[in-house]
């Protein structure tokens, strides 16, 4: 239930390969030459912040594999989503994609992920964290690592005191929760025209035939992946230019380079497509070794499909503050009124 804001201590207790305050990343910051950053998978954090009664940009925290848990000093209310994993609040079994009541003093663990490369754990309230250009995301290259440790005290200002729910396997309400397939085998991942993709005979043809996996030289700037590659003709020097997620570059070697958030330059390589925006999600999740193809769209086509993810988190949002209203629990239309932490 609501009451006044409270603040309420979490305890880490284990932070897996990686742990790191995130959000949707910056705005207009790529004209300064800071990347936008934020979540790999925009979709994921921004449902997990959605069940749990916050804005969709709220602060979350992005697990990259191991264990991670943790122990809130007063009850919580949380989301875990992403990739499929194992969520237990004291031994539990806890849903994913659902909110979640954690009573005080519970110890939650988010372990065995698969299927994909990343979790969100999202908190009703705001984590307490610092900001850089207006955003919790990590920039490690302007000394703004945002990494959580083991033994850390993290800080959440919550207006939630409870809510009886005793049986966590069970849904707390029944929402219309768009989660994604986490396909086990090959991901198909559509894409449309760049701007050198005419320079490059014979690539939409590739592309469209041929199987690609994503290599363990991936990073946060972008998947590299194994696979034919064809390289442009007659273009002579590109002048290195601003280019949006989801690029396919293809470099001097023979591999294809996906653009992820945290892109800056083209370094002069060849755009020969783009993926989707409502593919990004899936890219974000990619891991070494998962193979994918391409399914060249229209851009008509592309432009429907994000609308649709868009209408569906919209839904979403609609539902959970009808609910959260109803039974008094605290949500966005609430805290968009606080300021954001400092």
């Amino acid at each position: 239930m609501a009451t006044a804001e409270q603040t309420v201590g979490l305890k880490i207790r284990e932070a897996g390969w990686l742990s790191t305050f995130q959000d949707l990343g910056r705005e207009h910051s790529e004209h300064m030459g800071v990347p936008c950053g934020g979540a790999a998978d925009q979709h994921s954090a921004s449902v997990a912040n959605i069940l749990v009664g916050n804005l969709r940009t709220g602060t979350c925290i992005e697990t990259m594999g191991g264990r991670f848990s943790f122990t809130p000093d007063a009850p919580v209310l949380i989301a875990v989503t992403g990739a499929p994993a194992d969520v237990t609040v004291n031994g539990e079994a806890a849903a994913m994609w659902e909110p979640v009541c954690v009573p005080a003093g519970a110890r939650v663990i988010i372990a065995n992920a698969r299927g994909g490369m990343r979790n969100y754990l999202a908190f009703n309230g705001t984590l307490a964290t610092g900001l850089f250009m207006g955003s919790a995301a990590p920039e490690a290259r302007m000394g703004f690592p945002q990494q959580i440790g083991v033994g850390q005290d993290l800080q959440l200002a919550t207006s939630y005191a409870g809510f009886e729910h005793p049986y966590l396997s069970q849904p707390l309400f029944r929402l219309p929760v768009p989660v994604p397939a986490f396909s086990p085998g090959t991901w198909h991942i559509d894409i449309v025209d760049g701007p050198e993709t005419g320079a490059a005979p014979g690539i939409r043809e590739l592309l469209a035939c041929r199987e690609y996996t994503v290599t363990a030289k991936s990073n946060h700037v972008g998947l590299r992946l194994d696979g034919p590659v064809v390289h442009p003709e007659g273009l002579g020097e590109i002048v290195s230019h601003g280019v949006p997620i989801g690029a396919f570059e293809i470099p001097h070697g023979d591999e294809l380079i996906i653009l992820g958030r945290y892109r800056t330059l083209t370094a002069g390589y060849p755009i020969v497509a783009f993926a989707t925006k409502a593919s990004l999600p899936m890219l974000g999740q990619a891991r070494p070794g998962q193979k994918m193809t391409f399914r060249w769209v229209s851009n008509d086509e592309a432009v429907e499909r994000y609308r649709e993810q868009q209408r569906l988190l919209t839904v979403l949002e609609e539902r959970v503050r009808s609910l959260f209203g109803a039974v008094r629990l605290p949500h966005a239309s609430v805290q968009a009124a606080r300021p954001a932490a400092a």
